[in-house]
Formats: C-alpha cells, sequence, structure tokens
C-alpha cells in the first residue's frame, strides 16, 4: 500500500512545496471553478463506462474472465490495479485543502460533500473485493505510520463510509442548473447508500459475519430507509410512455439520459469522441460473442404472471416456441423472432419497418443480447467503441429493487412495499402485480434447485430476486450478487444455450433464413450457403446430452469456485512486501511470511 499512497510523482511533487510558476495547493482550491475541475477525474476514474464488463452465470463470452473461470486461473498477483489509492490521496488532499483554502461556503459545502460521495464510492469498490482494508481520511507524508498501518475491518470502513455518504446527502444539491443528472446530487448519495448497505446486510447474513457494534439487519434498514427517502422525497418516477413493448427497450438505446429514471449518468458523445462499445459488443462477432444464458431467460415469467418453468416440456421447447407470450422485457432484452432495432425521429423513438434474425454466428447461445443497442439510424456506426447513447450508474429502478429486497431479507417486506417498488417497474411492461401472499405460500421449486438458490425457502426473497435479474439484466449486477448471497458455486455450473434435438438444419427463428445446420460423424458437411453456421455436432458444436440438448458452448473450458478463497480477491504481493501490516485473505498463498 505504501507504494500506492505514494503513486503522486511529478504531479503530486506540489504538495511538498511552492513553484512559483506551477499550482500551489495552498493557493488553489478557493473557489467553485477550481474545486469543479480537481473532482471531475473522480467521475471518469470511478465510475463504470460499459454494461458488458462483469461475467456472471447469466452472461458469457467465448473466452470467459478469469474471475469467472477460477481454480487455477486466479492467482495473487505481483501488483494490480484494483488496490490503486491515487484517487483516495486525491479526495483527501481535496478535503484537506479545502477546507483551509474556500471562503466560498456553498462551494465548499458542495465539493467537500462531492469527495465524501466519492469516497464512500471508493471505499465499497475496496470492501467489496478485498474485505478488510486501511482506512485512510487524511493526505499521509512519506513518513506517516497509515503507510504501514493493518487492514481494518469491515465495520470500520462501513462505519466511515455511512458517515461520509450521510454528510453527502445533507450537502449536494438535489439538482443543477444543466437539468442533467451528469454530477452526483443528493438523491446519488442516497442511491449509495441503499446500494453500498443492502450489499453488506446480506453480506453479513448470507456469509454469517457478525460484529457487535451492527448486525446484518442494521444495514439492511439502512438501505430500505435511504431508497424510501429517493421513493417519497425524490423527482424520480419508472420511465413510461405507455408503450410496453418498448419503453424498456427505449431507456436503455436512448442517446440522452431519460432523467425520470436516472439518477446519476454517464455523458457520452459522439461530437467530442466519447464513446463506449455497448452496441458493437452486441452485434460484432469480433467482441467476444456475448451471450445470454439458458437459465437466464427461463426466469422470465409468462406474460400472465405464471412461471415458465411450470409449463408441460418446458426443458425441451425449442427458441421460437419458449419465447412466446413471457414478460415483455425479455424481447427488449433478447433477439426474439421479429425483432428489429429501435429507430428516432425527431425525439421519438419506434420500432424500425426493418426486421432482423438472430445472428447465429454472433450468439453463443442462441440468445443474442439487444439491450443497450444504439437507435438503427446510428447504422453507420455500428463498430468497436463507437456507441454514444448515456449509461445509468444509478437508476431509479434499481433504487425500487434495493428497497424491495431489504424488506425481504428483512422479513418484513408487505404487499404496500410491493406495490410501491417491484409492481411499478411490472406495470412498465403490463405484467400482472406481484402478490406477496401468494408468493410467500408458493416458493418457485426452479429456482431452489443447484442452479439457482438451493436452501432459500422463502418465496418472497426468490421472486425479488428473479424480478432483479430481469429487470437488471446486463446492468453489471449479478457477479456482485452472487457473492453477496453467497452463491459463487453457480460460476461453475453448465452454461447452457437454445435447445437442439439433433443433428439437422434449424432456422431458430422462424424468419426464413437457417441459422445453423448441424452434421454427425459420417455425413457430409453442409455447404456454407446452407446457414449462417456450419456446425459438427460433437467437434465444433456440444450438446448437453451429446445427441441432443441445450447447446454448451464453453464445452472445453473448466471452471471451480473455491468457497474458501473466491469471495474475496487477494491482496497483491508487492503490497504485502511493503506493508508487513497487510494481512492476506484466506486460502491465497502467495509465499510470504511475517
Amino acid at each position: 500500500m505504501a507504494a500506492a499512497l505514494l503513486v503522486f510523482t511529478a504531479c503530486d511533487d506540489i504538495l511538498d512545496k511552492k513553484p512559483q510558476s506551477k499550482l500551489s495547493p495552498e493557493t488553489y482550491f478557493t473557489n467553485m471553478t477550481e474545486l469543479q475541475l480537481f473532482t471531475n477525474s473522480f467521475y471518469n476514474n470511478l465510475l463504470p463506462k460499459s454494461p458488458y464488463n462483469v461475467q456472471s452465470d447469466q452472461y458469457i463470452k467465448a473466452n470467459p474472465s478469469d474471475l469467472v473461470k477460477g481454480g487455477t486461473n486466479r492467482i495473487v498477483p505481483n501488483t494490480s490495479s484494483n488496490w490503486s489509492w491515487t484517487d483516495l490521496r486525491k479526495m483527501n488532499t481535496c478535503l484537506e485543502y479545502m477546507e483551509a483554502n474556500c471562503k466560498d461556503a456553498e462551494a465548499y459545502k458542495i465539493y467537500s460533500g462531492l469527495c465524501r460521495f466519492f469516497r464512500a464510492y471508493f471505499y465499497f469498490d475496496k470492501v467489496r473485493m478485498y474485505g478488510d482494508v486501511p482506512w485512510v481520511d487524511h493526505e499521509p507524508g512519506t513518513s506517516d505510520e497509515v503507510l504501514q498501518a493493518p487492514r481494518d475491518s469491515r465495520e470500520v470502513i462501513m462505519t466511515h463510509m455511512i458517515e461520509d455518504i450521510d454528510y453527502a446527502i445533507e450537502s449536494l444539491p438535489e439538482s443543477y442548473s444543466s437539468g442533467h443528472n451528469y454530477r452526483a446530487t443528493k438523491w446519488a448519495a442516497l442511491a449509495l447508500k441503499a446500494r453500498f448497505c443492502l450489499y453488506e446486510g446480506t453480506y453479513r447474513k448470507y456469509h454469517d459475519i457478525s460484529y457487535p457494534e451492527h448486525s446484518y439487519t442494521y444495514y439492511l434498514e439502512e438501505s430500505a430507509k435511504a431508497a424510501d427517502r429517493i421513493m417519497k422525497e425524490g423527482p424520480f418516477k419508472v420511465y413510461s410512455s405507455g408503450k410496453p413493448n418498448l419503453d424498456y427497450a427505449v431507456l436503455f438505446s436512448s442517446y440522452d439520459e431519460i432523467t425520470d429514471e436516472y439518477i446519476l449518468s454517464i455523458n457520452f458523445d459522439f461530437g467530442t469522441e466519447l464513446m463506449h462499445n455497448a452496441t458493437a459488443a452486441a452485434l460484432m462477432n469480433s467482441q467476444g460473442r456475448n451471450s445470454l444464458t439458458k437459465k437466464f431467460v427461463n426466469c422470465y415469467l409468462m406474460t400472465d404472471g405464471s412461471r415458465f418453468t411450470d409449463k408441460e416440456g418446458w426443458q425441451t421447447m425449442q427458441f421460437a416456441e419458449e419465447v412466446v407470450d413471457r414478460d415483455p422485457r425479455l424481447g427488449q432484452t433478447v433477439r426474439l423472432p421479429g425483432y428489429s432495432r429501435i429507430t428516432e425521429n425527431g425525439g421519438t423513438y419506434t420500432y424500425s419497418p426493418v426486421l432482423e434474425g438472430v445472428q447465429a454466428d454472433i450468439t453463443l447461445t442462441g440468445y443474442q443480447m439487444a439491450k443497450f443497442v444504439m437507435p438503427e439510424n446510428n447504422l453507420a456506426y455500428d463498430k468497436f467503441d463507437r456507441s454514444y447513447n448515456d449509461l445509468p450508474v444509478f437508476r431509479y429502478g434499481e433504487v425500487l429493487l434495493n428497497y424491495a429486497e431489504a424488506k425481504a431479507e428483512l422479513g418484513t417486506i408487505t404487499q404496500d412495499d410491493v406495490d410501491r417498488s417491484i409492481n411499478l417497474l411490472r406495470e412498465r411492461v403490463n405484467m400482472p402485480h406481484l402478490d406477496v401472499a401468494y408468493a410467500t405460500a408458493h416458493p418457485d421449486p426452479y429456482l431452489q434447485t443447484e442452479d439457482f438458490y438451493p436452501g432459500v425457502t422463502d418465496g418472497m426473497i426468490l421472486e425479488v430476486r428473479r424480478e432483479r435479474a430481469v429487470e437488471l439484466a446486463q446492468e453489471g449486477f449479478r457477479y456482485d450478487d452472487l457473492m453477496r448471497w453467497k452463491r459463487g458455486p453457480l460460476l461453475a455450473r453448465p452454461y447452457y444455450g437454445i435447445y437442439l434435438p439433433g443433428v439437422g438444419v434449424y432456422d431458430i427463428d422462424g424468419d426464413g433464413k437457417n441459422d445453423i445446420a448441424l452434421y454427425g460423424d459420417g455425413q457430409t458437411k453442409p455447404s456454407a450457403s446452407t446457414a449462417t453456421v456450419i456446425a459438427k455436432l460433437g467437434t465444433d458444436l456440444f450438446l448437453s446430452e451429446g445427441t441432443r440438448g441445450y447447446i454448451e458452448p464453453l464445452h472445453n473450458i473448466t471452471f471451480s469456485f473455491d468457497e474458501g478463497r473466491d469471495y474475496l480477491y487477494p491482496i497483491p504481493i508487492n503490497e504485502r512486501s511493503l506493508n508487513h501490516n497487510l494481512t492476506q485473505n484466506p486460502g491465497w498463498n502467495d509465499g510470504l511470511s511475517f
């Protein structure tokens, strides 16, 4: 940690002397403009910039990440950018010098709140990855004892995080004159508190962690209270224009943030070359063939609210049959038969009349991603890193789900709680309301299997988790959800795609164009014009039961998850070499002994 905390080199030397021609901290941090310029980097450095960075049991790529594969693919690194403390040092520097230099009370209030918002955000990332970490709330000097500090408990860190975020909630403005939500507000601070308190409460509950200061229930209650405050006092609502088969998709494809629902978002812009890769990730096979899995699709309910996995013969339904009459969010997340891209005209979004089939050479599983794909108007720019639709950091839909989950985990959820949270999300897509009494009395047996949550008998917890998976699909939450629910072994379960009954030629989406031609030993390979994908069974493409079954795209890759090790990241070797008081996380052997 010592090296990381002293990473300021050329630019950071200004903190040790007063140069005549360079910025000096003794004369800077004095007004709104200087404070904004100094803190702008936190938005860029800390906030996520892609919805497809984090793989899980529900979202895979042709080359899965080491984090997902586990086993010997995960080792103790010498160094890691995840253990960087540069931004924390900048936050503490800003807090210290503005206190002395800034005489503008309003500027001080806003930017001290912003720094503490980001300090809580920063430490949430550290706790999620490493558990116990050192707490540093000042700019350390070269001989500061904090450079050799041991790890503080997650209870100490969480206590400080709540102090910081409560300060930010009371200090940050409710809105900015721009009318955009590209900068952190009081509501973003409340959303962050709801998120990290839910994480901590459920992590402690399912990992059986306790401290004398606070139980897991304290954090769940704090999460519910923060979310409830946004729900009662905030200006946000579930975005809807009354088009249940379109509105959910528009929320993520719209060029500009939809401020009804986006509490904090990242501003992407073609003109300034600030872009991301979401569209290419869904439409180009050179981007890893990003795909969704069979178990994920199974979670979507029927349009009448019944369970797909209660239907007769659901296990062997082929793609075009299994996706009929499902929750409309499925067709706005995955390419289904009759799919077309969104198009935009004068700020109005509709579906293009041009139908597009499933691109079998792009999806590994048959379930091709559609969420976050830009409007058809952007067709000429469907290339790597050329998307410029704004992306959410916090949105109201997540807040509602955090509220519902905290209440469900506390065992206090009521029908009124569900009506003002989950059922608002269901209303957007014209789905039947979730009934607490029915869900409690009829827990879903499919969600209690080894592919999901064995041992969870509370029907409402199961339904909240279903809703979370569906509503927040591809938004980067699933991996962390598995970690806090202690369901890491799901990463080592088989990854499946659509069902195929055996060798043959398949038009999987019924658009009149053959997508897959599957042949076996002793059979002549079909010509390239037969279908988009030509595959030999057992060589190019594997099915779960050998000659038939679910596509198993990662058949030759070994997955494992070590329950005694993999819920936390390892501390990098170089950091422990520099600071012998840093202990290693359980199960990780770095060869060091002090």
